[in-house]
């Protein structure tokens, strides 16, 4: 199918956003808002943003991506996945009122746009459903524990390792200093020197809000998860180890993709493309 790209800009709180709106020639009735996760823009990363509106554009899905205020082209401050919901809700507003043949609206992000996407989506009907890519759940206690169990464990059995300390090459100090640290954010001991990351700004732990959200929300959610990825394994420690969260997912309207090979970009091509598949069967299922 043929399409158009088109630059567009629109106002938020004052300030002007710019983003492309890729455009079908015959638009399904469902189009796609990519957010995007910071520190980043529209283009993504690897160009995949671009690769996955045109993909989608191609199969009669109309797209847009856009750059948050203060970031990219955009004007204004730079602001976090905390405080970008009015950035989402002008963008739809955009797409909507330039294509007021579409009926609904699904949102995309990776990383901490996955996070934003579960504060926001829930407030706004015009939210059909939502694709989540290895969703940001960072606190002290996740990331810890998925560094032991994915980077020490690992590194005691590599044979490399054992021959650094037969040589006599290895920093055996500085490495036990750190191990302690994980263990004890591990266990939840809280460090004076440094703030945590368990308490989200606005009150509450990122992982039970993400959840609320993700309760709240009644659309469709495609959950995609890389395996060589230390963001997913965090989310996959964090749900495994919460019964609400485990409940939440079991959801017939969620569905799971597990990308084993990838990385937290998808950054070969293959990756990117088994994602855009993914993200168009799901689209017009």
């Amino acid at each position: 199918m043929t399409y158009r790209e088109e630059a567009v800009s629109f106002r938020c709180d004052g300030e002007w956003l710019y983003g492309v709106i890729h455009e079908p020639t015959q638009p399904s009735r469902t189009a796609l808002v990519i957010a995007v996760g910071g520190p980043q823009y529209r283009v993504g990363s690897h160009r995949q943003f671009v690769l996955l509106a045109r993909y989608l554009a191609h199969a009669g899905i109309a797209v847009l991506r856009f750059d948050y205020r203060g970031m990219g082209d955009s004007s204004g401050a730079e602001r976090d996945f905390e405080s970008v919901g009015e950035d989402i809700r002008a963008a739809i507003d955009c797409l909507l009122q330039r294509m007021p043949m579409i009926e609904q609206v699904a949102l995309w992000g990776l990383c901490d746009a996955a996070s934003a996407i579960l504060f926001y989506a829930a407030g706004d009907r015009r939210v059909s459903g939502a694709v989540l890519l290895n969703p940001w759940v960072r606190t002290d206690r996740s990331v810890a524990n998925t560094y032991l169990r994915h980077y020490y464990i690992a590194r005691l059995r590599d044979p490399a390792l054992w021959r650094q300390l037969l040589r006599g090459e290895f920093r055996i100090g500085k490495a036990l200093r750190s191990m302690r640290r994980v263990l004890g954010d591990a266990m939840g001991r809280p460090r004076a020197s440094t703030p945590s990351l368990t308490t989200a700004p606005s009150g509450g732990s990122l992982p039970d809000r993400m959840l609320e959200g993700l309760r709240r929300f009644q659309g469709r959610v495609l959950l995609v998860l890389s395996g060589d990825d230390i963001t997913a394994n965090e989310f996959r420690y964090v749900t495994e180890h919460s019964r609400d969260w485990r409940r939440a997912l079991d959801d017939a309207r969620i569905a799971r993709r597990e990308l084993a090979p990838a990385n937290h970009t998808f950054s070969r091509r293959e990756w990117r493309d088994q994602v855009s598949r993914w993200t168009k069967e799901w689209l017009q299922t």
